[in-house]
């Protein structure tokens, strides 16, 4: 016992009875004020910021391609509407190294109504007057073929040399590059061009095409993906409903089997991941002499065409892996943790009952989610309108050795100014969106404002749903008379307490949240820089920073939830509360380790089941495996996009319907062991928790012996001792089991005993008055007899005196 009471003074002194604790504490006062107000303050910057991004930011700068002059191809409303494509005077040029450092091509560019479809050269043009006019539809604006000669032409860059047949691809016009039946890359079916002065290959062009796609193949995957979703958007929002409806229905049956629904859970997920596992089995063999289907991933390398992977064996392979060993991992779990289990089970049937008096609470993830919805919104758009808040800049790019190249020019004055006399072969183009302006040197400090605002709004609305579910359980709880004394609204009356009372609170634990949040992106940044570095010492070190301030954040997020508990319950401030808890985790570290971690892991299982029904039945319908694809007849570039979308979506759905029984266990556990500290289980200290609640305590006690049984078997002369101490407790146990029946018992005849006694004493009233009315009458009458008797004799003897 020695040690016991040195934890217990280590970690705080355990709690002391106390009559007048009826749960939540209702007088309480204001905290973290000063947080309240810098996170006030903070928001109404964030406001600002918006502000001053929507008013100087434009999308458009992603959406359309833009010209030499930075010009918008196809926008509706300007001169450009009706040219949609950008047309590259020398494809080329976009083969250099420059693509990749600035994402624009070193030649000039211009917006065009359709790409070309012939082969033709400016010489050429000049022979004809139709060929002419059709060939300055692809010169720069103010250029006139009629009047001006080929050579002014084309030393001022006005018109291409060449016209390349072409097509158009995400707007831009590209080489219509083929092969013919000999394999060899032609355009038009032919693999040489002359345009007058030098003579051009096919490949080249095809290297110039391929460096200028690089740039924007991401984009084109992001429209195919844009399209999918325009194409499958409804089934999405069925699916999606679909979860929320399978989860809705899991948590109400929950609430009346939750015994039942578990082990169905658990065998319901065993089989989903079986089922899983049987699928890539047959997959695998299916590809097994398929053609080209034994290539490896590393040989197939990056594809932006995502199925491409489905159709090498190497794939099948890896998700069979990765299946076995999770079903193996949860297998081996249920069986060494079988008896937790059981103590698990009955820890969720009391949520499940706590749950059932507030129903409301099932409703409340609907609330996070939408204010969670309007956080990732608010910063998405910010961050599209201050990366497009930027002016356009021009530089000069040059071909041959130039000490201006590369600076920043202006168009209107370039052909006067020293580069274009020192470079004869400079051009000032567009390079990309930038500024010189106070606003644009520090538009990368608001891009992070804007991100650190982000993670603390994100986690300030998670703390509020937390602190209010923890005080609606709270005040379940620690109610005597379960649900008569409930409150008419705990779960809006525990909102409004969080909000008068804590904002300052859950401000100051979310600001700490946010704060290791960033310094965890700012590391995924650093690493992403170092990519390429050979310094293995700075890799390293960077990998165990990311891994330790990965623990930091779980270990902050588990202590701001248990924080935000015992804020719910007793009103004080952040740092108070987390203290708090953490002392009352730590001395019953043995019950949060076993106890409810597992009950933690249970509810995974369930959001694992809901996902992996959703995910099943999105694969056969999205891959065309169900009739109902072949009926709707739409097609996908990529029917991974929905799949993903729905596997994700329907785990966010689980896990808000599922928080709120972890936010009700972890609630539940809290006040449990805050129970045992201020009660013993006597008639002047009786429990608060129900028998059910009693019984986890009796179970997790036997759960926690039954290794020393085991250990006694071993050494016999230490057995007589620990069963002595173990009788001890069960006796302590049953009398304490014996003192809460007795509660019950005595509860239902107060009543009785109050109106039994009342008629005892009415009567015993009745009684005390006559007796005392009869006393008092006897004795007067004895006293008057006494004295009629004492003068009788006085006279009688005085009589005979006289006679005498």
């Amino acid at each position: 016992m020695e040690p016991q009471e040195k934890d217990s003074t280590k970690f705080g002194e355990p709690r002391k009875f106390d009559p007048t604790f009826k749960g939540p504490v209702y007088n309480r006062g204001c905290t973290d004020v000063i947080c309240c107000i810098l996170f006030i303050l903070a928001l109404l910057g964030y406001f600002v910021v918006g502000i001053l991004a929507w008013s100087q930011g434009d999308p458009r700068k992603v959406i359309y391609p833009t010209d030499s002059s930075g010009q918008f191809c196809g926008q509706v409303g300007t001169k450009l509407e009706k040219k949609p494509f950008l047309f590259y005077f020398n494809i080329m040029k976009c083969a250099s190294p420059l693509v990749l450092l600035e994402f624009q091509c070193p030649t000039t560019q211009i917006c065009v109504e359709k790409c070309p479809d012939r082969f033709m050269t400016l010489k050429k043009a000049y022979k004809n007057e139709l060929d002419k006019k059709y060939y300055s539809s692809y010169c720069k604006e103010g250029a006139d073929l009629s009047s001006w000669n080929l050579l002014n032409i084309l030393k001022g860059r006005l018109c291409p040399a060449m016209l390349i047949p072409s097509r158009p691809f995400s707007h831009r016009c590209f080489p219509a590059l083929k092969k013919n039946d000999d394999g060899v890359i032609v355009v038009g079916n032919r693999t040489t061009f002359q345009d007058g002065s030098e003579t051009t290959n096919s490949t080249d062009l095809l290297e110039g095409a391929k460096s200028s796609m690089k740039v924007r193949e991401l984009r084109m995957v992001a429209m195919k993906i844009f399209e999918d979703y325009t194409q499958s958007w409804h089934w999405i929002l069925l699916g999606l409903v679909m979860a929320m409806i399978f989860s809705l229905i899991f948590i109400v049956l929950m609430r009346f089997l939750a015994g039942i629904m578990i082990w169905i859970m658990i065998f319901l997920v065993i089989a989903v991941i079986g089922y899983g596992i049987f699928h890539c089995y047959l997959e695998y063999s299916r590809l097994k002499f398929e053609p080209g289907a034994n290539i490896t991933i590393r040989d197939l390398g990056l594809q932006t065409d995502f199925s491409v992977y489905l159709e090498i064996r190497q794939t099948w392979l890896a998700f069979l892996i990765i299946l076995c060993i999770l079903e193996l991992v949860i297998v081996l779990l249920l069986i060494f943790l079988r008896k937790r289990i059981l103590i698990a089970i009955a820890l969720i049937k009391e949520a499940s009952r706590a749950i059932g008096y507030v129903m409301s609470s099932l409703f409340y993830p609907l609330l996070t989610f939408a204010l969670v919805a309007l956080v990732i919104a608010y910063w998405a758009v910010t961050a599209v309108f201050l990366s497009t808040s930027n002016e356009a800049i021009y530089k000069v790019f040059n071909e041959t050795e130039c000490p201006y190249s590369r600076d920043t020019c202006d168009p209107k004055t370039f052909n006067t100014s020293n580069a274009s006399s020192a470079c004869a072969d400079a051009q000032c183009l567009f390079a990309f969106y930038g500024g010189e302006t106070y606003y644009h040197k520090y538009l990368i400090f608001l891009q992070f404002y804007n991100l650190f605002l982000f993670f603390w709004c994100a986690n300030f609305v998670t703390a509020l749903g937390q602190v209010t579910l923890a005080g609606a359980f709270a005040s379940y709880y620690w109610t005597y008379k379960k649900p008569e004394d409930l409150p008419a609204y705990p779960i809006f009356s525990s909102l409004g307490r969080a909000l008068r009372y804590h904002t300052g609170s859950l401000a100051f634990g979310s600001l700490i949240l946010a704060i290791v949040q960033v310094i965890r992106v700012l590391l995924e940044y650093l690493d992403h820089k170092l990519q390429g570095a050979q310094n293995k010492f700075a890799k390293f070190l960077l990998s165990c920073l990311k891994c330790c301030f990965w623990c930091l954040e779980k270990f902050i997020k588990f202590l701001n939830r248990n924080a935000y508990i015992m804020m719910a319950i007793y009103g004080k401030s952040f740092c108070t509360s987390a203290r708090d808890a953490f002392f009352l985790l730590m001395r019953n570290i043995i019950r949060v380790a076993v106890l409810d971690k597992v009950t933690d892991f249970l509810l995974f299982l369930g959001k694992l089941l809901i996902v992996g029904l959703v995910g099943i039945i999105s694969f056969l319908f999205f891959s065309g495996r169900a009739r109902a694809t072949m009926d709707s007849g739409f097609t996908l570039n990529y029917y991974w996009v929905p799949i993903l979308t729905l596997i994700v979506g329907s785990y966010l759905i689980a896990h808000g319907f599922f928080s709120v029984y972890a936010m009700c266990v972890d609630t539940l556990f809290l006040c449990f062991c805050e129970d045992l500290e201020r009660n013993d289980g006597s008639t002047e200290r009786p429990f608060l928790m129900s028998p059910e609640l009693h019984d986890i305590l009796l179970l997790d006690k036997m759960a926690d012996t039954a290794p020393l049984e085991e250990v006694d078997t071993q050494h016999p002369g230490e057995g007589e001792e620990r069963e002595a101490e173990k009788d001890k407790e069960d006796q302590e146990i049953q009398l304490k089991q014996q003192g809460i029946q007795m509660q019950e018992k005595e509860k239902e005849t107060v009543q009785d005993a109050v109106q039994e006694t009342a008629g005892e004493t009415i009567q015993e009233t009745i009684q005390e008055t006559v007796q005392k009315t009869v006393q008092e009458t006897t004795q007067e009458t004895v006293q008057e007899t006494i004295q009629e008797t004492i003068q009788e004799t006085v006279q009688e003897t005085t009589q005979q005196n006289a006679q005498e």
